[in-house]
Parts: structure tokens; C-alpha cells; sequence
């Protein structure tokens, strides 16, 4: 069994998305960043951090990454095209749709007061919508990569939750749509709830 350490508010949901898609059994000790647990395991104190054994794993992309090739699902064979644009995709969400709601979030209440600038934010929502744009024009089916159910679909769909809860609105048309295709998932639907 594996366990997890981090609240589902935070990026922890994406790693307990995927355990629910793999049918992996977890333990979940739902602590926030920054707590005595998250700081005994991960210097950075943040989470999610995935246990097995003596081992961790930190950041929420690597651990998905990790459980879906271990499973032989949600991903595409390494050294194969397929997974080198599925990468692709992940990298771009990172770069373009996660980057500005993690910069929006440090510019809110994780930066010291003294080096906050609230008047990021009307860039960051521009940054964002022009990511939401490129990575949905790359769309080639109900899922990213078409017909198949990938770690990008988990990642983009999670940002597009956390960008809602910051006001972050999307004026491209095709968002909601897949959104909507993504959460009906039953992996998603049984998590839904734990997420608070």
C-alpha cells in the first residue's frame, strides 16, 4: 500500500487522482505544506511526498510519472513518440498554465509581505489563458492525446480547478467542455469528495 503525505486541496489530488485510475490501494495522512510531517520528509516542506518503504518521492508530476510507468497505465511506453509528445504536453502545461497560478499563489500569501506584487496578477491571468490556448489547440480527441486517458489530462484538468478557485476565468470555449469529460471519470467522481 502506498501512502501518501499532503492535503487533497493542494497538488496531492493529482497523485491520489492517479492512484485511483491504477485501482492502487493508499494511505492518505492529509497534511498541509509546511507541516512537521512534510518537513521531516521533504526539505522544501511541500507536498505531495509518496512513501514506500523507506523510500519518498517529492513533486506531484514525478510521482505520477513513477506509479503510472510502475502500472503500465495513464501513460504511454517510455521511448516511444507517443510518450515523448505526452511529455511534451506535461512540460508545456508546467510551463504555460501552471507556471502563472503558482506565481499568482507566491505573489498572494507564500512570498513575505515586503515582496508581493498584487498587480501580477492581471499578467499572470493573460499568461494563463495564453497557455490554456496553446495546450488546447494540441487537443486530438476527448483527451489530450486523443482517445487516451493521460497524466496531462490529470494535470491540466487539476490547474484548471485551482485556477477557478483563484478567479482565473478562461474565455476558451474548449476548456470547459473537456473539463467536464475528465471529471465525469469514475476515479474522479469517487475522489471528488475527499478533496474538501
Amino acid at each position: 500500500m502506498y501512502e501518501i503525505i499532503g492535503n487533497p486541496s493542494t497538488r496531492a489530488f493529482r497523485v491520489l487522482w492517479a492512484l485511483e485510475e491504477l485501482g492502487q490501494p493508499y494511505k492518505l495522512h492529509a497534511d498541509m505544506p509546511q507541516s512537521e510531517k512534510a518537513r521531516a520528509l521533504n526539505p522544501t516542506g511541500k507536498v505531495p511526498i509518496l512513501l514506500e518503504g523507506k523510500q519518498t518521492i517529492t513533486d506531484s508530476v514525478a510521482i505520477m510519472t513513477y506509479l503510472a510507468d510502475k502500472h503500465g497505465a495513464l501513460s504511454f511506453a517510455p521511448g516511444t513518440l507517443e510518450r515523448a509528445e505526452q511529455d511534451s504536453f506535461t512540460q508545456q502545461i508546467l510551463d504555460e498554465v501552471e507556471a502563472p497560478l503558482w506565481s499568482a499563489n507566491r505573489h498572494t500569501f507564500v512570498l513575505p509581505q515586503e515582496l508581493r506584487v498584487p498587480a501580477l496578477k492581471d499578467t499572470l491571468i493573460w499568461e494563463y489563458n495564453r497557455g490554456i490556448h496553446n495546450v488546447m489547440s494540441r487537443r486530438k480527441g476527448p483527451y489530450l492525446m486523443g482517445e487516451r486517458f493521460t497524466l496531462p489530462d490529470i494535470l491540466l484538468t487539476h490547474c484548471a480547478a485551482w485556477a477557478r478557485f483563484i478567479s482565473f476565468d478562461s474565455d476558451n470555449t474548449e476548456l470547459v467542455p473537456y473539463i467536464k469529460i475528465t471529471r465525469a471519470r469514475e476515479a474522479f467522481q469517487r475522489l471528488a469528495p475527499k478533496k474538501g
